[in-house]
């Protein structure tokens, strides 16, 4: 072995060592398993209560480094979790949109910087919410220019989830007293600033219409299908659903109560934005398919340089990421990476600056409203999913549970 290891050596090593074929060696001599370290942050984050249960992985585009699961589907109940516990993703699903979308790109069928409205009316003739006027009234007006694939795809389009946007809950109760007020207008002109919201519903109806078939059916032929993902799902089967991990509700006390059992219901109806379910396995998958240029296992999903574009700051300097909450019984505020400065990419936020002790510049990420979360590090060749049922979203303890795990992937990386 040379005195010093290659990156992509280095990984193969550490792959290796999560396997338990072989350890790291201390200074002093004391010998030391990147698995076992791993290991110990995940059962300390539950035996501490910060989540009932979780299953976290990490991997290259080549192979597994990591794969851990501890603690319970459901707290107070004898279930333990398991690598392939199906949990609700609900926002990581914005990712299979995004490629979706981008993969009709390759075929000409969508196009980024047209009039979306060319595909689907209906976008025509949204208004932007201007303000209100000295009584409350919302004030209405057009658009200043029309809505395209790519605002929808970054979210500068102007929809504005209520749960980070105050402006759109003063709006949403105008309309119980108005009922000829647009229930989703635009919170602002495309391209005047970036607001997190229900932009991929309407990606994924750009999706069905340019691609002929419904988006849930598009996605499991294009996506999920090719690459062996069959956990991620609209409809849970019986198996799958005996297999689902409970969402739990952070108390006042800090404690986590389970909420009461989903009853299974026949989703009819996909929009692309959420509602599905998946495994941490599962969801791997797609992100070594994108750390490797959009091929694995001999399934290609997008072209590599499909993939480049979708991993490049598209809204310049606008700032992203950065949420205040409406209702903190769903959601705490959001800031994941606070002073590094974060723009979005084609289906994900990008950030722009290297993360201490952990992700380098460039990396993408997301996640979903029951703290599920993902990171792809292209120049580290590393991906990594936490994922646990709990809320609120951006939850202090799951996600300490979260940032302790990517920093113990990075602590083991450099170690080998």
């Amino acid at each position: 072995m040379t005195a010093q290891l290659s990156r992509r050596d280095a990984l193969q090593t550490l792959a290796l060592a999560g396997a338990g074929a072989i350890t790291g060696v201390s200074p002093a001599g004391a010998v030391a398993s990147p698995r076992s370290e791993l290991d110990s942050v995940l059962q300390a984050a539950v035996s501490s209560g910060h989540t009932p249960g979780v299953v976290a992985m990490a991997a290259t585009d080549q192979s597994i480094l990591y794969e851990g699961a501890f603690g319970l589907r459901c707290h107070g109940a004898p279930m333990k979790i398991t690598a392939d516990t199906t949990f609700r993703i609900a926002s990581m699903v914005k990712l299979l949109t995004s490629v979706a979308a981008m993969q009709l790109v390759e075929r000409d069928k969508l196009r980024l910087d047209e009039p979306a409205e060319k595909i689907d009316p209906e976008l025509a003739s949204v208004p932007v919410l201007g303000g209100f006027d000295a009584k409350g009234a919302p004030q209405m007006r057009p658009p200043h220019k029309p809505l395209t694939l790519h605002n929808l795809l970054t979210h500068t389009s102007g929809f504005s989830y209520p749960l980070w946007d105050a402006n759109v809950v003063r709006y949403l109760k105008c309309c119980q007293s108005d009922k000829k007020l647009p229930r989703k207008p635009l919170a602002f002109d495309p391209d005047a600033k970036w607001s997190y919201g229900g932009s991929i519903d309407k990606v994924g109806r750009l999706v069905e219409i340019a691609s002929g078939m419904p988006l849930e059916r598009y996605v499991q032929e294009h996506i999920t299908g090719p690459l062996g993902m069959h956990d991620t799902v609209v409809n849970l089967s019986a198996g799958q659903r005996a297999r689902e991990a409970s969402v739990h509700r952070r108390q006042a006390d800090g404690s986590l109560k389970p909420e009461p059992q989903e009853k299974p219901v026949v989703t009819k109806t996909f929009s692309g934005g959420g509602g599905i379910y998946s495994t941490a396995p599962d969801y791997l998958t797609l992100l070594r398919a994108l750390l490797n240029g959009g091929s694995l296992r001999g399934a290609t999903i997008l072209r590599p340089e499909t993939v480049a574009l979708m991993s490049q700051n598209q809204i310049g300097d606008l700032e992203a990421g950065i949420m205040k909450t409406t209702n903190p019984a769903l959601s705490s505020d959001v800031d994941f990476f606070p002073g590094v400065r974060k723009r979005w990419a084609f289906g994900h936020m990008i950030t722009i600056d290297p993360v201490k002790d952990g992700r380098k510049a460039g990396s993408l990420t997301w996640a979903g409203l029951l703290n599920t979360y993902y990171w792809i590090d292209p120049a580290s060749n590393m991906a990594g999913v936490v994922m646990m049922q709990v809320l609120p979203f951006a939850d202090a303890r799951a996600l300490k549970v979260y940032r302790q795990f990517e920093h113990g992937v990075y602590r083991a990386f450099k170690s080998a």
